[in-house]
């Protein structure tokens, strides 16, 4: 690609030489599952996100899970989640037994919308519902004051948001329990599938220690039905050098959105909503926020025929998300449909990510920016 989406071998290029001496040590020393890396790693990232407990575990997905089965949340309980995110937000609270509840999100912030969340809890279908599960999704917080405020659950899906902050607090401390996933592409990343639960519950950090392993808390003596779900040694030997850069990239990141704005803006291309033919809309950090910038979303005008006029100019897109939950047709069940949630709807036919990762470098994205243009023009 003239401009990929994501290059990870830049990363791996200041890195490979800590990371060879890192699994290089788990292969001596055999700790394959969980072990002392994955511990080391899970003190540090605690220490990070100012929590008191953090619990590696497989997978984003499996962390989602583990949060909502330590809190108790199961049959005969709803919980109030976005329409508008990657399928595990919703399917995680299927598994766990419980009822998802849909409130659509706001425009800009692409969150939940706390008005929305708050119309869900006072009408017929809320009187069931136990916890909220806001989704931080890009890398900016989301806004659950209606929720927190009533005393309900809060399960952070924070997959997308390590190091992001709302009103000076980090994600994965502003909830009951927060789950983050350390995917390949993701802000913090493994070389495979890995994840993470956070809290400052004593209580809730002991039961996902004993779900994760198949409910057991001495070897062969199972206290309850718990899952497969632990993190692999060399995960944590990866993460735990990552986890020393992750401050330093995401504040690249940050920078990275701001020469967007800047390019975006002296071509005359950046619109207040709704975008238009001749620009689009470009995301924003909202006013207590620190945006860590997972992805750079923008509304776009024909945002298909711009994906695919960028696909041939060799510049990398991706839509995250092209078909809202409440569409998808293994949730049909929900009794959902088209119409009920246009912000998010909207939003499935307008968002565009762009390249972002702390090595891009101007020259791409001026090429991205140029492209942009051209279509527009």
């Amino acid at each position: 690609m003239l401009v990929p989406m994501l290059d990870l071998k830049r990363q791996y290029a200041a890195l490979h030489q800590e990371l060879l001496a890192a699994l290089e040590h788990v292969l001596e020393t055999q700790q394959f599952i969980l072990g002392e890396q994955v511990a080391a790693f899970e003190r540090a990232a605690a220490a990070q996100l100012g929590v008191a407990h953090a619990i590696g575990c497989s997978s984003g997905t499996d962390a989602l899970w583990l949060a909502l089965a330590a809190a108790g949340i199961g049959p005969g309980d709803s919980v109030v989640t976005t329409p508008f995110s990657f399928f595990a937000s919703v399917s995680s609270i299927v598994r766990a037994g419980a009822t998802p509840l849909l409130a659509d999100i706001d425009p800009v912030s692409f969150n939940l919308s706390p008005s929305a969340v708050a119309s869900v809890l006072d009408g017929p279908r809320g009187k069931n519902v136990r916890a909220i599960l806001p989704v931080h999704l890009y890398g900016q917080c989301a806004d659950f004051s209606s929720g927190k405020n009533r005393g309900f659950t809060i399960i952070e899906d924070a997959a997308q948001a390590w190091g992001a902050e709302r009103n000076g607090a980090k994600a994965g401390g502003l909830g009951n329990a927060a789950a983050f996933s350390f995917y390949p592409t993701k802000n913090l990343s493994a070389a495979g599938d890995a994840g993470m639960v956070t809290t400052n519950s004593d209580e809730l950090a002991e039961r996902v220690r004993l779900l994760r392993q198949h409910g057991m808390r001495c070897r062969y003596h199972h206290d309850e039905l718990g899952w497969n779900a632990r993190m692999d040694g060399f995960q944590g030997a990866i993460l735990s050098i990552k986890l020393k850069y992750i401050e330093n990239w995401n504040e690249a990141r940050r920078a990275v959105a701001v020469r967007y704005h800047a390019l975006f803006t002296k071509a005359g291309l950046a619109e207040m909503e709704p975008c238009s033919a001749h620009g689009v809309v470009l995301p924003r950090e909202v006013p207590g926020n620190r945006h860590v910038w997972h992805q750079y979303v923008i509304r776009a005008p024909r945002r298909d025929a711009l994906r695919e006029f960028l696909t041939a100019r060799n510049i990398g897109s991706e839509i995250y998300y092209p078909v809202p939950l409440h569409l998808q047709n293994a949730l049909k069940g929900l009794g959902y449909a088209e119409g009920d949630f246009p912000e998010a709807e909207r939003a499935a036919r307008e968002v565009l990510a762009l390249p972002i990762f702390p090595e891009l470098r101007e020259d791409e994205q001026e090429t991205v920016v140029a492209a942009i243009a051209d279509f527009l023009s």
